[in-house]
């Protein structure tokens, strides 16, 4: 309540200064304001107000704040904790030793209790062990750890241990016309450009023009293709969850390759690659494109590029059902195979730095089905990177 009013008073162009705030904090704790609103009113008055030119400001933000208030303990009432400081409370604070004591069920045994509790539970739980829950270490519900579960009614990661994930979860498109920092991104693009002139015969040719023309003693306009960037970029985005973090600089690169490109077209995914991917990100469940479908639009000249830190559950790449988000009926790495099979130039390029691949096996994962041609999403790692594309 108080500091709402402090805010308040400074909003209003009021001066108040955070030593007179804490004055007026040690004057209410030691009942100077005799509990009575009126009492309390001169108190911050005298405390918080130095000029008379700012008592009219004081009355109008007072008489907002503390409206219909008889005591000072009524206004303090009326101020309702905020929820997400409650849910907070409930959730539990557990050691590294005691973390380490919680078993993981494993794939099957995980669905298969999942199944007993939503057919047994009848009401809500809290702090427990079993029950879908909130604030506890039950493998199933929100606020609580478990090192492999299923998280359900959670608003964004925690820990980064659920396998699989039951809410609607919106994610949003990477802008194409970020302003970059620097040019040192599309620079090292660059390398990947390979010129060609192809197409209807519409530029002037100067050399030839002047050589025809002395060579028949009259002008002799000559035309030629204009020299296009051949080489056909097809790049995959990983958004939402722990690529949050790098959102920023994958718009960078997103940016930097649709200006350096002519052939050049996106895709976005999560996590790992599945049966459907899309372009926007605000339509892709009503939207998706269908993989085999853009396998067979795209020939295999074009180079692909993988943008994605590779953290995810080990399930979402090895099983069928593994995705966090719906039943997929065939592994991510059957899919991503069916990629590389296609296109044989493709790299990744991965955001995380690179002393910290090893942390997690996912990342093993995708390093070993991409024959390691993983690199870090640095300037070096996209030259690197874009020396392999040309190989």
């Amino acid at each position: 309540m108080l500091l709402s009013f402090f805010t308040e008073l400074r909003a209003a162009k009021v001066p108040v200064s955070l030593r007179e705030y804490l004055t007026l904090l040690e004057a209410l704790d030691r009942d100077l304001a005799d509990q009575r609103v009126e009492d309390f009113y001169y108190l911050a008055r005298t405390a918080l107000v130095k000029d008379e030119r700012n008592l009219d400001k004081f009355d109008r933000v007072f008489g907002r704040v503390f409206k219909g208030a008889v005591t000072v303990g009524e206004a303090v009432e009326a101020q309702a904790i905020p929820e997400e400081w409650l849910r907070k409370l409930a959730e539990k604070y557990l050691t590294e030793e005691e973390r380490a004591q919680l078993q993981a069920l494993g794939w099957d045994k995980l669905f298969e209790t999942l199944k007993q509790r939503l057919a047994e539970q009848k009401g809500r739980h809290q702090g427990g062990s079993k029950w879908i829950g909130t604030g506890g270490t039950s493998p199933f519900g929100a606020y609580g750890y478990n090192p492999e579960g299923i998280r359900i009614g959670q608003d964004g990661n925690r820990n980064f241990r659920a396998v699989k994930v039951w809410d609607q979860r919106t994610f949003k498109d990477l802008d194409d016309s970020a302003e970059l920092g620097s040019r040192t991104i599309r620079l090292a693009l660059r390398r990947l450009r390979r010129f060609a002139r192809t197409g209807a015969a519409e530029e002037l040719d100067l050399d030839g023009t002047i050589r025809e023309t002395a060579r028949h003693g009259m002008l002799d306009l000559r035309l030629r293709p204009e020299r296009r960037n051949a080489v056909k970029v097809l790049l995959f985005l990983d958004v939402g969850g722990s690529m949050d973090w790098h959102v920023e600089l994958a718009e960078q690169l997103f940016s930097a390759a649709r200006s350096e490109f002519k052939h050049f077209e996106h895709f976005y995914f999560h996590n790992c690659l599945y049966e459907t991917v899309w372009k926007e990100n605000r339509r892709r469940h009503t939207e998706g494109t269908p993989l085999l479908d853009v396998i067979r639009t795209y020939p295999s000249d074009y180079r692909v590029v993988f943008v994605g830190d590779a953290a995810m559950s080990p399930y979402e790449i090895a099983m069928a059902g593994g995705s966090v988000e719906h039943w997929n009926e065939e592994a991510g790495q059957v899919w991503l195979s069916r990629v590389l099979a296609h296109f044989p130039k493709v790299a990744w390029l991965n955001p995380v730095p690179q002393a910290q691949w090893g942390y997690t096996q996912s990342n093993a994962m995708i390093r070993q089905i991409f024959s390691d041609r993983m690199y870090p999403l640095t300037l070096d790692g996209i030259d690197q990177a874009t020396r392999a594309l040309l190989r």
